[in-house]
C-alpha cells in the first residue's frame, strides 16, 4: 500500500468532481425549484393567490418534459439569483437577460424568446425587473431593443444544461413555445415576441 499517501493527497482534489450533478437533484427530489417575482404581468404573476403567467407555464411545461413537477418558489429580486447561485432554486423564470457580468456567475439555457425590453424598462416605481433592465442601454432608448431572455443556473452542471436544453427544444419544436407567445403576449404589442 505505498500509493495510499499519494491518492489521499488526490482525494480533495477529485471533490469537486464528485459533487451529484444538479440534474441528479432534481430528479431525486422530483420536483424542480424555480424562482420568480411574480409581479410582472404578463411574464409572471398573481391573480386570486394563484400564479399565472407566460413564464409559470414555461416552467410547468419545463418541469414536465424533465419528467418532475415544477415547485415554483416566489421570492424578490435580493434573493432570486443569490438563490440560484447557492443551490436553493435550480433555476429562475423571470425574464432576465443574460449579460457579460451574469454569464461570469451562471451558465444560461438558449434564449426562450426574443421581445421588446420597453414594457419592463417602463414600469412605474422601483424596476421590477431591474436585472433585464441592466441590460439595456444607460440612456433610454429611441425605439425599445429587442431582448433575448434566457434561464440562468448554477455553473459547472454540464447534464442538467443539457436535459434543460432538449426539454426547451422540444417545447419549441412541437409548437407549444408559440403556442404560450400567442396565448400570453397577443394582447400587448409592446411585448409580441420579436422574429
Amino acid at each position: 500500500m505505498r500509493f495510499l499517501p499519494g491518492l489521499i493527497c488526490l482525494l480533495p482534489l477529485l471533490s469537486p468532481l464528485a459533487h451529484a450533478e444538479l440534474i441528479d437533484d432534481v430528479n431525486d427530489r422530483g420536483e424542480l425549484r424555480i424562482a420568480l417575482e411574480a409581479n410582472t404581468p404578463p411574464f409572471n404573476f398573481k391573480k386570486d393567490d394563484r400564479l399565472e403567467g407566460f413564464e409559470v407555464d414555461l416552467g410547468q411545461l419545463l418541469a414536465s418534459e424533465l419528467d418532475v413537477r415544477a415547485d415554483f418558489v416566489v421570492t424578490d429580486a435580493n434573493d432570486l439569483l443569490t438563490g440560484v447561485e447557492t443551490g436553493k432554486y435550480d433555476i429562475a423564470i423571470n425574464h432576465l437577460s443574460e449579460t457579460p457580468a451574469l454569464a461570469d456567475r451562471f451558465d444560461f439555457s438558449e434564449p426562450y424568446i426574443h421581445t421588446s425590453g420597453q414594457l419592463l424598462a417602463q414600469k412605474d416605481g422601483p424596476p421590477h425587473s431591474i436585472l433585464l433592465v441592466q441590460s439595456l442601454a444607460e440612456e433610454k432608448p429611441k425605439v425599445a431593443p429587442a431582448v433575448s431572455l434566457a434561464i440562468p443556473f448554477q455553473k459547472g452542471n454540464p447534464a442538467f444544461h443539457a436535459s434543460l436544453e432538449n426539454a426547451l427544444q422540444r417545447i419549441k419544436a412541437d409548437g407549444r413555445l408559440e403556442a404560450l407567445e400567442k396565448k400570453w403576449f397577443e394582447a400587448d404589442s409592446r411585448l409580441a415576441p420579436k422574429p
